[in-house]
């Protein structure tokens, strides 16, 4: 099968990663946007295609923008991956250790392989827009004496030499990416019958005790609240919308958990139902 899906950065960036991951079995069309606005926008123009965009990150948190771009979109989530985010270290073909003198790479990065750096104080580090970024332009521009800090998988793609991998400081930093389609795209890409988890937003009434009425039902009906992320509600001063995860092994308790919690929110929106995404590296 040929999926296109449209991801944040270049081939080689941890999105892209991430879509040939999930879609391991298949072919992957990559939409390449500079911007995630632009990913959304992509998906809408092309109702085949998906969405790859990154949530949430072990270390860094959650991608707040992001939220705010899901709901807006209606665009349904229909799957995740869990990608363990691990650095290399490349150069050009004919360049090694001895000719480096300097390191290119994403801020985040950069921070993310701070030991590594600190070991070798004698390249000059350079911050660039993204990691696979880094690697395309030393590429192209045949820049010797430069090295690039992104995935191993770009390296092949570019035609550079790993130097070393695992260079991160973290060996459990996980992105979780979310996988979106249009409401008419959604049912081809998941199976209904597989589903185990499930994403929502919703306001509440401004009164003591109405989150704790919401755990109280859902821990009624055995639902594991796997994540709860707030974001405040833009003029409107102390009040949030609430984005939950919720993991479940019975549809039909799920099912009676969301029409018990209804009546106690407001704005209550379905994001997807989709299955417990897999962790990959």
């Amino acid at each position: 099968m040929r999926q296109r899906v449209a991801i944040q950065g270049i081939e080689g960036s941890f999105h892209d990663i991430a879509a040939h991951r999930y879609y391991e079995d298949g072919e992957v069309e990559l939409i390449c946007c500079d911007t995630f606005e632009e990913v959304f926008e992509a998906v809408r123009h092309d109702p085949h295609a998906v969405a790859m965009v990154a949530i949430e990150n072990t270390i860094a948190g959650s991608l707040l923008h992001n939220y705010e771009l899901m709901r807006d979109s209606g665009l349904t989530i229909v799957g995740e991956h869990k990608l363990r985010i691990s650095h290399s270290l490349m150069c050009l073909p004919d360049d090694d250790w001895g000719d480096l003198q300097e390191i290119n790479s994403h801020p985040v990065a950069l921070m993310q392989c701070r030991e590594f750096l600190s070991e070798h104080r004698g390249l000059k580090v350079v911050e660039v827009a993204d990691t696979a970024g880094a690697a395309a332009d030393i590429s192209r521009g045949h820049l010797h004496g430069h090295a690039a800090i992104c995935h191993k998988d770009a390296a092949e793609i570019y035609g550079m030499k790993v130097l070393q991998e695992g260079i991160e400081t973290n060996k459990h930093n996980f992105t979780r990416f979310l996988v979106l389609a249009t409401p008419e795209e959604a049912p081809r890409q998941r199976d209904l019958r597989r589903v185990d988890k499930s994403s929502l937003v919703f306001t509440l009434p401004h009164e003591e005790g109405s989150l704790s009425a919401i755990l109280s039902v859902l821990s009624f009906y055995k639902l594991n609240l796997t994540k709860i992320q707030s974001l405040p509600i833009i003029g409107k001063e102390w009040q949030y919308m609430f984005y939950i995860d919720l993991s479940f092994s019975d549809y039909t308790r799920y099912r009676q958990a969301i029409n018990a919690i209804t009546p106690l929110t407001r704005n209550l929106k379905l994001l997807g139902e989709y299955k417990d995404g897999k962790q990959s590296i």
